[in-house]
């Protein structure tokens, strides 16, 4: 009882000196020590004390509203409320105001330069320092490979950097005023192409890198060569919009000539024609230098290059227009890559639809509902995305060993299609050896990020290349340059689409023994299960 007996009697000075009454300075202080060390211990036993004087009574009031402003709970309820909502419309308004976002992929023959126009653009952007680039020089000039220091900072893997050969597809981001970009540096060597096809999958627009040093180009183009490949491959995995840079201008075998700037253009120009790009409309051709970056961030000087006056890497890439997505579409998100971090984390970009954190959707094939518990963007965790955006997504559900790459996020109402087999249109580009082409050939098929064993079970008609219109007559097999519909069967079930309805999902290739042997489009589905 000591301690009240205390507090009381320091109320009742604190009262009085309150009422005017002067009280000793020792006393005082020697009150004010005490009244601590009391308040201290009343509020570690929070006891209740005598009755407290009118006035003090409402500073302590105003105290612990200050300590805990949750005193009116209807008030701040209502409070609240106003908050989120305003964060959320500041958050549709940041959303709506937001730049345009377009996957660039990077592609041509091995050593045309991918990686280093990749690396430099970074540096011009802003995203890498001076610091980090002399550190890159260093380590190029220790393994005597001076002027691989920009192709460095995309290709980060140690086996990368020894060879000079990107292996996986690099990712990176950079802003232009208007657009966001992300780089999918592929690997050139062929012996990697299934990388390079899962990151043109992603793709709006290609950037196609050709080397102008001598020689270099002519191993790109000629039979075999990346370069032709890639141009086949890019046109089948839905890239529209081609941006062809003539690279290594500077070279000493070029000086930045405009007879090789020409016969380069008038070589590729037939082929990219014939590869079914619309070469007017379409393609832009500019010459640039990617380890010294001219023509890239900024138009070049006339005393480098007299003969060209056209707009710059940067101002070519912020020009081009894309075809429009149906962000209230279906929801589709083939999934590229998946890992563990506090629960399961899928990859991918959003080809149809909109997400936002709380969605109910489903994965496809194995028909898993899953809960989406959050998205980022790039770095940056956001509330919600549209299509366009590459993504990761982390659900609640599901395990991570119960997906696959390829496997595919789809909304709940209209999922997306699964089956093991379908009719598909076939142009035929090159069959290894002259072999023909009839049931029963097995090649694998990439379709989006699927990669799957097939077989052909049925050849249906031969398509007249001529009138573009089915023949007559029954077909048992085709050789190369055919185009033909045929039934085309697989051992897993895999998620895909009519080409009519998304061409993303409805567009593959068929390789085997590492070569493109033909390309193709889903026509029909045939015992598709998409019920949830």
């Amino acid at each position: 009882m000591d301690l009240e007996a205390e507090i009381r009697a320091l109320q009742l000075d604190s009262a009085e000196e309150n009422n005017g009454v002067v009280i000793s300075e020792d006393h005082h202080s020697d009150g004010v020590e005490k009244l601590d060390k009391a308040e201290e211990d009343l509020k570690d036993n929070v006891q209740d004390s005598a009755p407290v004087p009118v006035e003090q009574q409402a500073t302590e009031d105003h105290d612990q509203e200050m300590l805990l402003p949750v005193h009116n709970p209807a008030k701040a309820k209502e409070k609240a409320a106003q908050e989120k909502a305003a964060k959320e419309e500041a958050e549709e308004e940041a959303e709506a105001n937001k730049k345009r976002h377009l996957n660039v992929v990077f592609i041509g023959h091995v050593d045309a330069g991918k990686s280093t126009i990749g690396g430099q653009i970074l540096f011009l952007s802003g995203q890498v320092d001076d610091r980090q680039i002399q550190k890159y020089e260093k380590e190029a000039k220790d393994k005597s490979r001076e002027s691989w220091y920009m192709a460095y900072i995309m290709d980060t893997n140690e086996e990368e950097r020894a060879k000079g050969k990107t292996v996986e597809v690099g990712r990176a981001h950079f802003e232009t005023e208007s657009t966001r970009f992300t780089i999918l540096d592929a690997p050139g060597h062929k012996s990697y192409v299934p990388n390079m096809i899962s990151g043109a999958s992603q793709a709006d627009i290609g950037v196609l890198v050709i080397s102008a040093r001598k020689g270099e180009f002519e191993t790109g183009y000629e039979r075999g060569g990346q370069t032709r490949e890639h141009v086949q491959l890019a046109k089948t995995l839905g890239v529209s919009k081609l941006v062809v840079v003539v690279n290594k201008m500077d070279d000493p075998t070029v000086n930045w000539s405009k007879e090789r700037y020409d016969e380069i253009e008038q070589k590729m120009v037939p082929f990219l024609k014939s590869s079914g790009y619309n070469t007017k409309k379409d393609v832009i051709f500019l010459p640039i230098s990617g380890l010294m970056g001219v023509n890239m961030d900024k138009r070049m000087d006339r005393n480098v290059c007299p003969w060209y006056s056209g707009p710059s890497f940067f101002e070519v890439l912020d020009s081009i227009e894309v075809p429009p997505r149906d962000p209230n579409g279906p929801f589709r998100m083939p999934i590229i890559d998946k890992f563990k971090d506090m629960g399961t984390v899928v990859m991918g970009k959003v080809e149809s639809g909109s997400i936002k954190e709380g969605d109910s959707l489903i994965i496809m094939p194995n028909k898993e509902h899953v809960k989406v518990v959050a998205i980022y963007c790039d770095e940056d965790k956001v509330k919600r995305a549209g299509p366009g955006e590459n993504l990761r997504v982390r659900i609640t559900g599901i395990e991570d060993e119960d997906i696959l790459s390829g496997f595919v996020l789809s909304s709940t109402v209209k999922p997306v299609p699964a089956v093991t087999e379908f009719v598909a249109q076939l142009q035929i580009l090159e069959l290894l050896d002259n072999a023909i082409f009839t049931a029963g050939y097995k090649a694998i098929l990439h379709i989006h990020a699927v990669v799957e064993e097939c077989e052909i079970i049925e050849l249906i008609s031969q398509i007249d290349m001529k009138t573009r219109k089915p023949m007559k007559k029954k077909v048992l097999f085709v050789k190369n340059g055919a185009a033909v519909v045929c039934r085309i069967q697989v051992t897993n079930s895999i998620c895909v689409e009519k080409f009519s309805d998304f061409p993303q999902l409805g567009r593959f290739t068929l390789r085997t023994e590492g070569k493109t042997v033909a390309v193709g489009k889903v026509t029909a589905l045939s015992g598709a299960s998409s019920s949830a």
